[in-house]
């Protein structure tokens, strides 16, 4: 791969945020089911370098007067910003999948880099062959009965090929790029001087941290080993669920560079148009992928740490008409058992505005005052707040919090990030994922809320099967445990129906509406005709 220079420049700073606090992504399998092909000749690899500091701003030309310009100046820069994280790969092709997941930038950005989920620009066949044939050991033809040049899918750090194997089971072979990990190595280091850089200019800046934090995740996602491994864990976790599929690994053709599993159908999970082909309702999509999410959070405790839509496939295949298939297991976060209880009660807190409960969480999450702000970050509400659940902030509350917020510094902000542990910032950044996800799904907020809140009551039962002993302080201890986890499904039922009957009441009323309005009409048609 030829090497790049990169321009440091005082552009730069300003799109650090972005590129450091992107976290990390991961690769994406495609729906197609694409036409196998014979081996043809090689071809020479093609490389490309630019420079993302300076290229970045490029975009951006100052205030806008119509909305045509806006949108004229928005795509040109969504695809100069396309052009520029093809060119680089890697960590590039990272930061644009996750603006592409992102609901609130422009439609002409996450439209425009939805692509890089997986559809990047490809490594040329003939590296790729020489590095399988360097992982398997042996020529293709002495593997499989056929394998398609053209890659199904290409992402951030690999490429995925359709093949059939000599006993005619299909298989997608995920083929990490050639070069990559020194690649890597030097786009980690580059953010690592632009974030010493910004932090020596602007005290304030301690987000530091994050580009180490991104280096051993990345270093864990380029073992392909360790994805077979995840995948597997998964797939028994899931085993009982019959909405969820996780491809078959095949140990004897994996390696850290190369891995191979079974071929799934399917369509992203926001492929609106797909789901409308086949008849699959997009919020029974919506529910399955929260209900999913929420299992792997409050009581697995094994999150998947980049659920962008092109590692999540809806197939027309399952119990009610479709299931969801989960791909790329390489970035997993393992919660530990006392921060997935506390991470349970925090959220039957969140649904009951526990206060006192709240602010004693964030004592042993080591966030201290700052977990007044835990109902506003995960509920869209104040901790103090009159709101019904899903309802959003009154616009007094509103107000207030504006007030409140205008008294952070930036060095209070950074304070307040550096004490969450990783294990917040992985369920931040999938619980964000899925948020944008199903709002594009045309699910309501409050179905996240119910399920998230239905399951960490779930994952709280799971303690109670586990304690053992039969003490009379033990049977008490138990006993008060099962009365509030009983109290807590009541109001969650009751709020549940009360949420029913407002959607219901709502429905009602756009209905007569709709009649008075006909009404007004064919009366209005009657007096003229009389007139």
């Amino acid at each position: 791969m030829k090497s790049r220079v990169f321009k440091i420049t005082a552009k730069a700073t300003k799109t650090l945020y972005l590129a450091t606090a992107t976290g990390v992504a991961g690769f994406t399998l495609h729906t197609a089911n694409p036409t196998l092909i014979p081996f043809s000749n090689d071809s020479p690899i093609v490389s490309a370098a630019s420079d993302f500091t300076e290229k970045i701003t490029t975009g951006f030309h100052g205030v806008l007067r119509s909305s045509r310009a806006v949108y004229t100046v928005h795509l040109r820069s969504a695809k100069r910003i396309l052009k520029l994280c093809e060119a680089n790969k890697g960590f590039y092709v990272k930061a644009g999948q996750f603006v592409a997941a992102l609901r609130q930038v422009p439609k002409e950005y996450s439209s425009t880099l939805s692509s890089l989920q997986d559809q990047a620009v490809p490594c040329e066949f003939k590296a790729i062959k020489r590095a399988l044939i360097n992982n398997l050991g042996q020529d293709l033809s002495e593997v499989f009965l056929a394998f398609n040049e053209q890659p199904t899918a290409a992402a951030s750090i690999a490429q995925v090929h359709h093949a059939v194997l000599k006993d005619h089971q299909e298989v997608a072979v995920k083929v990490q790029y050639p070069g990559l990990e020194n690649q890597m190595k030097f786009d980690v280091r580059t953010m690592a001087i632009l974030s010493n850089c910004v932090a020596w200019i602007f005290p304030e800046y301690r987000f530091k941290w994050i580009v180490s934090e991104f280096e051993k995740t990345i270093s864990l996602e380029l073992d392909f080993v360790q994805e077979g491994k995840n995948s597997e864990r998964t797939a028994k976790n899931f085993k009982k669920n019959k909405m969820v599929k996780v491809p078959r690994v095949f140990w004897d053709l994996t390696s850290r560079q190369v891995l191979t599993m079974e071929f799934c159908n399917g369509h992203k999970v926001d492929d609106l148009e797909s789901m409308k082909e086949f008849g699959i309702n997009p919020t029974k999509v919506a529910k399955a992928l929260v209900e999913v999410f929420a299992e792997m959070i409050f009581v697995h405790g094994f999150v998947h740490g980049d659920p962008h839509p092109g590692n999540i496939l809806v197939s027309p295949n399952g119990p009610n008409g479709f299931s969801l298939v989960l791909l790329d297991h390489g970035i997993y976060k393992e919660l530990d058992e006392e921060f997935r209880l506390d991470y349970c009660q925090l959220w039957v807190s969140l649904i009951l505005l526990d206060s006192n409960k709240i602010q004693e969480l964030g004592e042993r999450f080591g966030v201290g005052k700052y977990s007044m702000y835990f109902p506003v970050i995960f509920t869209g509400r104040t901790i103090d707040s009159k709101s019904a659940l899903g309802r959003g902030m009154s616009n007094e509350e509103r107000k207030k919090l504006k007030q409140e917020l205008e008294s952070i510094s930036m060095g209070d902000f950074s304070s307040f990030m550096e004490t969450l542990s990783p294990n917040f910032l992985t369920i931040l950044r999938a619980d964000g994922l899925v948020k944008s996800t199903i709002s594009k799904l045309g699910a309501s907020q409050r179905l996240r809320l119910l399920v998230y809140a239905k399951y960490a009551a779930y994952g709280l039962s799971t303690e109670l099967n586990t304690e053992t002993g039969y003490t009379v302080r033990f049977v008490f201890s138990r006993f008060k445990k099962m009365k509030s986890y009983i109290q807590l499904r009541l109001i969650l039922d009751m709020l549940e129906l009360h949420l029913r009957m407002e959607d219901l009441a709502h429905l009602l009323m756009n209905k007569l509406k709709n009649i008075w309005l006909n009404l007004g009409y064919f009366l209005a048609v009657i007096h003229s005709l009389l007139a």
